[in-house]
């Protein structure tokens, strides 16, 4: 029985209390008390997608005279309130919940079943007027498929294309530097810093063109296919109406689905997606890594690079900084390839005409784009942009790096050559003094050969 707190809310199931501030409605209510599992919710960037469809299928419904006028609008105006940022704390029941994403989706049919119902001052039904023409087995997964898609090309395209600019910047500022190659993080033969940052710049133009193969298979919908596919009681117009409102809303050109049987049974393109994620985070964990040793020191390690002290590095020892944006960046790349490995398994799960870990797939794969978003641009303006060039530290050591005398092997040959790296190593002199003590090269020949610029192509 209601109190002054609750009050009485029926399902298929009966009666059941709901808090009477709420609302939502049994449904709901029922899946708050069967899920609490890890206290974490849907994103609000899903809750927003999900909304955005209700309202645009509401609208195409009421257009091709599925619902009244009246109702329809009153419908699209409480899930535009709900896609604005409005209610979500009426958005609680947890990731791990069924696997349809059932639960979810009744909340939002009965939130705005609410507030539409007090709009017109009449009752809305949650199944009947707001899922009207839908099931939760092809909005949840467009909700997944929208929702990505809007964080893709508003946030992590946006903020890669940033850092990849200040790549270019900085290969121009700072890029005729010659360095110490590593391989096998032993010295190699130099290259600029300016190559050095290429291959950075690289790694995230090859990341920028996976995800915008990822991303067309992303904007195709399964509105409309219903529970199995088969698109039984959705009008044969809805689905391509709703498309072209959402894609009006969104900026983002939609489509439906090729194939529905293979669009709701499947999450082949959310994992493709989350694979193409995980490839990026580990680019990410190579650049962060690569700055972290350039920064090491600043005497005991490389200290060819300093990144700007953000914060005080230690509560025992003063005066010392740490690389932590990098170190804050290899945690989200940590993170997206543990979210992939889970999305890996969550695919999987596709039974015949369903897959059943849809929250799951929508929560990590969401989490991953907002993170790597965050990370990238922080990464940009926290370090690249403003790391120093420690151009003493680094011409030394060049000067002493044995391995410039490969430039010789043509001439002098491998073995002379090695004993001429050998006896610069153990006596601690370059190779440009012992070289001359040991060919028959001039001076003047000798620093032509082994100039490092010319060494890394830059200069013949």
């Amino acid at each position: 029985m209601a109190t002054d707190k609750t009050r009485s809310e029926r399902d298929s199931l009966g009666s059941i209390d709901v808090p009477a501030d709420a609302l939502w409605g049994a449904q709901t209510q029922r899946a708050l008390e069967n899920f609490p599992i890890s206290g974490i919710p849907l994103p609000q960037r899903f809750i927003s997608a999900l909304a955005l469809i209700k309202s645009c299928v509401a609208s195409a419904n009421g257009e091709l005279g599925e619902l009244d006028q009246d109702t329809a609008d009153a419908i699209a105006a409480a899930a535009d309130k709900i896609h604005a940022g409005q209610y979500h704390d009426q958005f609680g029941i947890d990731v791990f919940q069924t696997g349809s994403g059932t639960s979810t989706n009744m909340n939002a049919n009965e939130v705005i079943a609410a507030l539409a119902g007090a709009a017109l001052q009449q009752p809305v039904d949650p199944n009947d007027h707001v899922n009207r023409g839908q099931s939760s087995n092809d909005i949840f997964p467009a909700s997944i498929h929208l929702a990505a898609s809007l964080a893709l090309k508003y946030e992590l395209q946006p903020a890669l294309r940033a850092l990849i600019q200040t790549c270019r910047d900085r290969e121009q500022e700072i890029g005729d530097v010659v360095i110490t190659g590593r391989t096998h993080l032993m010295d190699a033969m130099p290259v600029t810093l300016g190559q050095q940052i290429s291959g950075w710049r690289g790694q995230l133009e090859s990341a920028v063109e996976r995800l915008e193969n990822a991303m067309r298979e992303m904007v195709q919908l399964p509105i409309g296919g219903t529970a199995v596919g088969t698109g039984i009681n959705a009008h044969p117009q809805m689905a391509a109406r709703a498309c072209e409102l959402l894609s009006q809303r969104s900026g983002i050109t939609l489509q439906i689905c090729d194939n529905y049987f293979q669009a709701q049974s499947s999450q082949d393109s959310a994992a493709m997606l989350s694979g193409q994620l995980k490839v990026l985070a580990i680019s990410l964990m190579k650049i962060c890594n690569d700055l972290r040793l350039m920064n090491s020191g600043p005497l005991a390690g490389f200290a060819e690079i300093a990144l700007p002290a953000v914060q005080p590095g230690s509560s025992i020892m003063p005066g010392k900084v740490n690389p932590v944006i990098a170190e804050a960046v290899t945690m989200v790349c940590a993170q997206v390839i543990g979210n992939d490995t889970a999305i890996t398994v969550g695919a999987q799960s596709g039974n015949f005409q369903l897959n059943t870990m849809l929250p799951l797939i929508a929560h990590n794969l969401l989490q991953s784009i907002v993170i790597l978003s965050n990370a990238c641009s922080t990464l940009d303006l926290r370090a690249m942009q403003g790391f120093k060039v420690n151009e003493e530290k680094i011409r030394a050591t060049l000067e002493l790096n044995p391995v410039l005398v490969t430039a010789l092997n043509p001439i002098i040959g491998y073995q002379k050559a090695a004993e001429i790296a050998k006896k610069a190593w153990q006596q601690g002199r370059p190779i440009l003094d012992v070289a001359k003590e040991m060919t028959d090269l001039s001076e003047a020949e000798l620093k032509r050969l082994l100039d490092p610029l010319r060494l890394t192509g830059v200069r013949k």
